[in-house]
Protein backbone atom coordinates (compact mmCIF):
# COMPACT_ATOMS: atom_id res chain seq x y z
CA UNK A 1 0.00 0.00 0.00
CA UNK A 2 1.21 3.96 -0.80
CA UNK A 3 1.00 5.65 2.20
CA UNK A 4 2.07 10.03 2.45
CA UNK A 5 2.78 10.51 6.05
CA UNK A 6 3.01 13.95 7.34
CA UNK A 7 4.64 15.07 10.13
CA UNK A 8 3.62 18.37 11.89
CA UNK A 9 6.15 20.70 12.69
CA UNK A 10 5.39 20.11 16.42
CA UNK A 11 6.40 16.16 16.35
CA UNK A 12 9.75 17.47 15.44
CA UNK A 13 10.30 20.89 17.37
CA UNK A 14 8.09 20.23 20.42
CA UNK A 15 6.11 22.77 22.27
CA UNK A 16 7.81 24.19 25.22
CA UNK A 17 11.22 22.76 23.76
CA UNK A 18 13.99 24.45 22.69
CA UNK A 19 14.68 24.54 18.95
CA UNK A 20 17.88 22.87 19.14
CA UNK A 21 19.72 20.42 16.87
CA UNK A 22 19.85 18.44 19.71
CA UNK A 23 16.37 18.49 20.69
CA UNK A 24 15.25 17.80 16.95
CA UNK A 25 17.31 15.19 16.03
CA UNK A 26 16.29 13.82 19.29
CA UNK A 27 12.93 13.95 18.18
CA UNK A 28 13.60 12.40 14.74
CA UNK A 29 15.13 9.40 16.25
CA UNK A 30 11.41 9.04 17.98
CA UNK A 31 9.49 10.05 14.50
CA UNK A 32 11.96 7.11 12.79
CA UNK A 33 10.64 4.78 15.20
CA UNK A 34 7.26 5.25 15.39
CA UNK A 35 7.51 5.02 11.22
CA UNK A 36 9.74 2.67 10.88
CA UNK A 37 7.31 -0.25 11.03
CA UNK A 38 5.45 1.16 8.29
CA UNK A 39 8.14 1.30 5.68
CA UNK A 40 8.94 -2.08 6.13
CA UNK A 41 5.44 -2.80 5.07
CA UNK A 42 4.60 -0.13 2.91
CA UNK A 43 5.74 2.38 -0.31
CA UNK A 44 5.78 5.36 2.42
CA UNK A 45 6.29 9.26 1.43
CA UNK A 46 7.16 11.25 4.10
CA UNK A 47 6.79 14.67 4.56
CA UNK A 48 6.97 17.53 7.47
CA UNK A 49 6.22 20.59 8.88
CA UNK A 50 8.65 23.52 9.15
CA UNK A 51 6.50 26.29 11.37
CA UNK A 52 8.81 26.27 14.59
CA UNK A 53 12.53 25.95 12.20
CA UNK A 54 11.70 28.94 9.67
CA UNK A 55 10.64 31.33 12.50
CA UNK A 56 13.87 30.39 14.52
CA UNK A 57 16.14 30.79 11.20
CA UNK A 58 13.90 33.92 10.38
CA UNK A 59 14.99 35.80 13.62
CA UNK A 60 18.53 34.66 13.44
CA UNK A 61 18.70 36.55 9.97
CA UNK A 62 16.72 39.80 11.44
CA UNK A 63 19.36 39.83 14.14
CA UNK A 64 21.95 39.69 11.91
CA UNK A 65 22.43 43.39 10.41
CA UNK A 66 25.54 42.73 8.32
CA UNK A 67 23.44 41.30 5.65
CA UNK A 68 20.14 41.74 4.63
CA UNK A 69 17.38 39.56 6.14
CA UNK A 70 17.05 36.36 3.78
CA UNK A 71 13.57 36.14 1.89
CA UNK A 72 11.30 33.79 3.40
CA UNK A 73 11.38 31.60 0.40
CA UNK A 74 15.07 30.91 1.23
CA UNK A 75 14.76 30.23 4.87
CA UNK A 76 12.34 27.70 3.92
CA UNK A 77 14.59 26.03 1.61
CA UNK A 78 16.81 26.01 4.42
CA UNK A 79 14.68 24.42 6.65
CA UNK A 80 14.00 22.00 4.00
CA UNK A 81 17.21 20.52 3.98
CA UNK A 82 18.03 20.46 7.63
CA UNK A 83 14.92 18.64 8.66
CA UNK A 84 14.93 15.97 5.71
CA UNK A 85 18.95 16.02 6.71
CA UNK A 86 17.83 14.93 10.22
CA UNK A 87 14.64 12.94 9.48
CA UNK A 88 16.70 10.63 6.98
CA UNK A 89 19.38 10.35 9.12
CA UNK A 90 17.28 8.98 11.72
CA UNK A 91 15.38 6.70 9.27
CA UNK A 92 18.72 5.12 7.98
CA UNK A 93 19.98 4.50 11.84
CA UNK A 94 16.86 3.00 12.40
CA UNK A 95 17.15 0.73 9.33
CA UNK A 96 19.99 0.91 7.67
CA UNK A 97 20.19 -1.06 4.20
CA UNK A 98 16.49 0.54 3.39
CA UNK A 99 16.56 2.84 0.37
CA UNK A 100 16.20 6.32 1.35
CA UNK A 101 16.28 9.80 -0.43
CA UNK A 102 15.31 13.91 0.64
CA UNK A 103 14.28 15.79 -2.45
CA UNK A 104 14.13 19.23 -1.91
CA UNK A 105 10.69 20.58 -3.20
CA UNK A 106 9.07 23.91 -5.20
CA UNK A 107 5.46 24.23 -4.58
CA UNK A 108 3.42 25.88 -7.80
CA UNK A 109 0.87 28.44 -5.97
CA UNK A 110 -1.11 30.97 -8.19
CA UNK A 111 -0.04 34.58 -8.41
CA UNK A 112 -3.40 35.78 -7.85
CA UNK A 113 -3.82 33.56 -4.48
CA UNK A 114 -6.16 35.91 -2.09
CA UNK A 115 -4.09 34.26 0.83
CA UNK A 116 -0.86 35.74 -0.03
CA UNK A 117 -2.85 39.28 0.95
CA UNK A 118 -3.62 37.69 4.28
CA UNK A 119 -1.47 36.58 6.92
CA UNK A 120 -2.63 33.31 8.80
CA UNK A 121 -0.08 30.41 9.31
CA UNK A 122 1.81 30.54 11.78
CA UNK A 123 5.50 30.31 12.18
CA UNK A 124 7.97 29.90 15.08
CA UNK A 125 7.93 30.23 19.28
CA UNK A 126 4.83 30.63 20.91
CA UNK A 127 5.21 34.04 22.42
CA UNK A 128 3.42 35.38 25.28
CA UNK A 129 1.10 38.67 24.38
CA UNK A 130 3.57 41.85 24.81
CA UNK A 131 6.45 39.71 23.44
CA UNK A 132 4.66 39.47 20.14
CA UNK A 133 2.72 42.38 19.97
CA UNK A 134 6.47 44.11 20.67
CA UNK A 135 8.64 42.05 17.97
CA UNK A 136 5.30 42.86 15.31
CA UNK A 137 5.86 46.34 16.18
CA UNK A 138 10.22 46.63 15.94
CA UNK A 139 10.02 44.19 12.99
CA UNK A 140 7.10 45.26 10.96
CA UNK A 141 5.14 41.64 11.11
CA UNK A 142 1.83 40.05 11.95
CA UNK A 143 0.73 38.30 14.93
CA UNK A 144 -2.61 36.58 16.02
CA UNK A 145 -3.56 34.31 18.77
CA UNK A 146 -2.12 30.27 18.78
CA UNK A 147 -2.13 27.59 21.19
CA UNK A 148 -0.84 28.48 24.22
CA UNK A 149 0.03 32.05 23.36
CA UNK A 150 1.05 34.02 20.29
CA UNK A 151 3.06 33.85 17.29
CA UNK A 152 4.06 35.43 14.11
CA UNK A 153 1.71 34.63 10.73
CA UNK A 154 2.68 34.90 7.26
CA UNK A 155 0.62 34.24 4.06
CA UNK A 156 -0.05 31.20 2.73
CA UNK A 157 -1.20 30.08 -0.69
CA UNK A 158 -3.04 26.52 -1.93
CA UNK A 159 -0.70 24.56 -3.04
CA UNK A 160 -1.45 23.46 -6.79
CA UNK A 161 1.40 20.45 -7.11
CA UNK A 162 4.90 20.00 -6.33
CA UNK A 163 7.33 21.14 -9.72
CA UNK A 164 9.12 17.92 -8.64
CA UNK A 165 6.45 15.57 -9.11
CA UNK A 166 7.36 13.17 -11.92
CA UNK A 167 10.99 12.86 -9.71
CA UNK A 168 9.40 12.01 -6.61
CA UNK A 169 7.08 9.38 -8.74
CA UNK A 170 10.16 7.65 -10.04
CA UNK A 171 12.16 7.69 -6.59
CA UNK A 172 9.13 5.71 -5.13
CA UNK A 173 8.38 3.50 -7.93
CA UNK A 174 12.29 2.87 -7.90
CA UNK A 175 11.57 1.77 -4.28
CA UNK A 176 13.14 4.94 -2.14
CA UNK A 177 11.16 6.17 0.69
CA UNK A 178 11.37 9.89 -0.31
CA UNK A 179 11.04 12.53 2.29
CA UNK A 180 9.81 15.61 0.58
CA UNK A 181 7.52 18.67 0.30
CA UNK A 182 9.01 19.26 3.49
CA UNK A 183 7.16 22.29 4.89
CA UNK A 184 5.04 21.78 2.03
CA UNK A 185 7.84 22.72 -0.11
CA UNK A 186 9.05 26.43 -0.84
CA UNK A 187 6.35 27.96 -2.84
CA UNK A 188 6.68 29.61 -6.20
CA UNK A 189 4.49 31.01 -9.05
CA UNK A 190 6.08 30.10 -12.58
CA UNK A 191 5.47 32.70 -15.75
CA UNK A 192 4.43 31.61 -19.10
CA UNK A 193 7.46 29.46 -19.86
CA UNK A 194 7.72 27.90 -16.64
CA UNK A 195 9.91 29.69 -14.84
CA UNK A 196 9.62 30.13 -10.88
CA UNK A 197 9.59 32.74 -8.79
CA UNK A 198 9.68 32.56 -4.63
CA UNK A 199 7.08 33.56 -3.27
CA UNK A 200 6.83 35.14 0.44
CA UNK A 201 5.01 32.66 2.50
CA UNK A 202 4.74 29.43 3.54
CA UNK A 203 2.28 26.55 1.85
CA UNK A 204 0.52 24.64 4.77
CA UNK A 205 2.11 21.28 4.64
CA UNK A 206 -0.76 19.59 5.28
CA UNK A 207 -2.70 20.63 2.35
CA UNK A 208 0.36 20.09 0.27
CA UNK A 209 0.79 16.69 1.18
CA UNK A 210 -3.00 15.94 0.49
CA UNK A 211 -1.90 17.19 -3.06
CA UNK A 212 0.98 15.39 -2.94
CA UNK A 213 -0.69 11.94 -2.09
CA UNK A 214 -3.43 12.39 -4.49
CA UNK A 215 -1.20 12.83 -7.30
CA UNK A 216 0.99 9.86 -6.41
CA UNK A 217 -1.78 7.66 -6.37
CA UNK A 218 -1.71 7.14 -2.09
CA UNK A 219 -4.33 4.82 -0.38
CA UNK A 220 -3.46 6.65 2.58
CA UNK A 221 -2.93 9.58 4.04
CA UNK A 222 -1.42 9.86 7.62
CA UNK A 223 -1.29 13.52 9.30
CA UNK A 224 0.40 12.34 12.13
CA UNK A 225 0.77 15.28 15.37
CA UNK A 226 1.39 15.78 18.79
CA UNK A 227 -2.42 15.08 19.69
CA UNK A 228 -4.15 12.00 19.46
CA UNK A 229 -6.94 13.00 17.14
CA UNK A 230 -10.11 15.54 16.25
CA UNK A 231 -12.36 16.00 19.59
CA UNK A 232 -15.75 17.08 19.92
CA UNK A 233 -16.33 19.88 22.04
CA UNK A 234 -12.65 20.12 22.77
CA UNK A 235 -10.88 21.96 25.73
CA UNK A 236 -14.49 21.27 28.02
CA UNK A 237 -15.44 18.45 30.39
CA UNK A 238 -17.35 16.78 27.75
CA UNK A 239 -14.87 16.75 25.18
CA UNK A 240 -15.00 13.58 22.95
CA UNK A 241 -12.66 11.73 20.41
CA UNK A 242 -13.83 11.33 17.34
CA UNK A 243 -12.90 8.61 15.57
CA UNK A 244 -14.45 8.27 12.00
CA UNK A 245 -15.99 11.43 10.05
CA UNK A 246 -17.80 10.95 6.69
CA UNK A 247 -17.58 13.60 3.98
CA UNK A 248 -20.54 14.82 5.05
CA UNK A 249 -19.80 15.24 8.56
CA UNK A 250 -16.48 16.74 7.96
CA UNK A 251 -17.94 19.42 6.08
CA UNK A 252 -20.10 20.57 9.09
CA UNK A 253 -17.38 20.37 11.22
CA UNK A 254 -15.52 22.91 9.15
CA UNK A 255 -18.52 25.25 8.35
CA UNK A 256 -19.38 25.02 12.26
CA UNK A 257 -16.30 27.50 13.06
CA UNK A 258 -15.23 25.78 15.59
CA UNK A 259 -11.85 24.59 14.74
CA UNK A 260 -10.27 28.02 13.51
CA UNK A 261 -7.01 28.70 11.16
CA UNK A 262 -3.76 27.63 12.99
CA UNK A 263 -5.61 24.74 15.04
CA UNK A 264 -6.48 21.29 13.66
CA UNK A 265 -8.72 23.02 10.93
CA UNK A 266 -5.90 22.92 8.24
CA UNK A 267 -5.57 19.18 8.84
CA UNK A 268 -8.90 18.20 8.64
CA UNK A 269 -9.43 20.31 5.58
CA UNK A 270 -6.25 18.54 4.10
CA UNK A 271 -8.25 15.05 5.27
CA UNK A 272 -11.40 16.24 3.72
CA UNK A 273 -9.58 16.73 0.19
CA UNK A 274 -7.64 13.73 -0.05
CA UNK A 275 -11.33 11.60 0.97
CA UNK A 276 -12.79 13.58 -1.94
CA UNK A 277 -10.20 12.77 -4.17
CA UNK A 278 -11.04 9.02 -3.07
CA UNK A 279 -8.51 8.34 -0.39
CA UNK A 280 -8.67 7.66 3.44
CA UNK A 281 -6.86 10.05 5.45
CA UNK A 282 -6.24 9.73 9.38
CA UNK A 283 -5.23 12.57 11.58
CA UNK A 284 -3.60 10.85 15.01
CA UNK A 285 -0.25 11.02 16.91
CA UNK A 286 2.55 10.15 15.85
CA UNK A 287 3.22 7.66 18.38
CA UNK A 288 0.07 5.94 17.34
CA UNK A 289 0.97 5.81 13.52
CA UNK A 290 0.85 1.85 12.93
CA UNK A 291 -2.28 1.95 15.63
CA UNK A 292 -4.02 4.85 13.40
CA UNK A 293 -3.30 2.45 10.17
CA UNK A 294 -5.55 -0.90 11.86
CA UNK A 295 -8.09 1.96 12.67
CA UNK A 296 -7.48 1.41 16.29
CA UNK A 297 -6.55 5.18 16.70
CA UNK A 298 -6.72 8.53 15.92
CA UNK A 299 -9.51 10.24 13.44
CA UNK A 300 -10.60 8.78 9.94
CA UNK A 301 -12.01 10.64 7.28
CA UNK A 302 -13.42 8.91 4.85
CA UNK A 303 -16.28 8.64 1.78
Amino acid sequence: MRIVAALGGNALARRGEAISAQNQRANAARAADALAPLITEHEVVITHGNGPQVGLLLDETEHDTSVPAYPLDVVGAETEGMIGYLVEEALTRRLPGTAFATLLTLTVVDADDPALRRPTKPIGPVLDEATAHRLASERGFTVARDTGGWRRVVPSPVPLRPLELRAIAHLVDGGFTVVTSGGGGVPVTLDAAGRPTGVEGVVDKDLAAAVLARELGASVLLLLTDVDGLYRNFGSPAAELIDRLDLGDAAAMLSGGGLPAGSMRPKLEAAVAFATAGGTSIIASLDDAVRALLGQAGTTVAR
